[in-house]
């Protein structure tokens, strides 16, 4: 569970696990990787973060809070018929980006450029889910094409009100306005693990 989402903090996370040989061959791990298995290499401070975090995300009015502003971005998206996947979930918006530019091939890597668009009309950090974080195949070297290519709107809890929604969806509105004139991109950078974080792309 990452504590960054749903546990209000800003590092950290935790494992659970109902195996206990599994538990003690993790737990070891965590030594080596982390520090002792106490603190994970976390601080105190966000260690108690936590604590409270994970109390305060199952209360059901802060959920209810919570899913509403999802499904008020997404009703807004809907109703300007935005291409999106529905039902809408409880965390993020998925847009659609093979819907919003059927004219750019997989290989040019749609759902990134629309996750650049987007952070270039209005400064919303977005994730691509489609092409490049799907890798390569090991035993080919070819991409990996994912049926679904998708750019990810994750809403961070109690940060943004409707307010800030309005502004996200204006500006999704805006780039699928000028979604005709847009083209793919080539990728520059590839790095050899994890390349959805570090790749580096230009425009075609």
């Amino acid at each position: 569970m990452s504590g960054k989402k749903d546990h209000l903090v800003n590092i950290g996370g935790w494992l659970a696990v109902n195996d206990e040989e599994l538990f003690d061959e993790l737990r070891n791990m965590v030594v080596v990787y982390e520090g002792l298995h106490t603190y994970g290499g976390m601080a105190g401070r966000d260690m108690e973060a936590m604590a409270i975090g994970i109390r305060e995300s199952v209360q059901d009015d802060h959920i209810r809070a919570r899913v509403g502003q999802v499904l008020y971005l997404g009703q807004l998206l809907t109703d300007w018929d935005i291409p999106i996947v529905r039902p809408v979930g409880g965390h993020a918006i998925f847009l659609d980006a093979r819907a919003f530019y059927p004219h750019i091939p997989q290989d040019h890597f749609p759902s990134q450029m629309l996750a650049a668009q987007l952070y270039l009309d209005s400064g919303i950090r977005s994730m691509e889910r489609g092409i490049v974080s799907a890798g390569r195949d090991p035993k080919t070297g070819e991409h990996r094409h994912p049926r679904l290519e998708l750019t990810r709107l994750t809403i961070p809890r109690r940060v943004y009100t409707e307010a800030h929604m309005d502004v996200v969806a204006e500006s999704v509105k805006e780039v699928y306005n000028q979604r005709e004139k847009t083209r793919g991109l080539k990728m520059v950078y590839e790095p050899k693990r994890l390349r959805f974080f570090q790749a580096r792309f230009e425009p075609l």
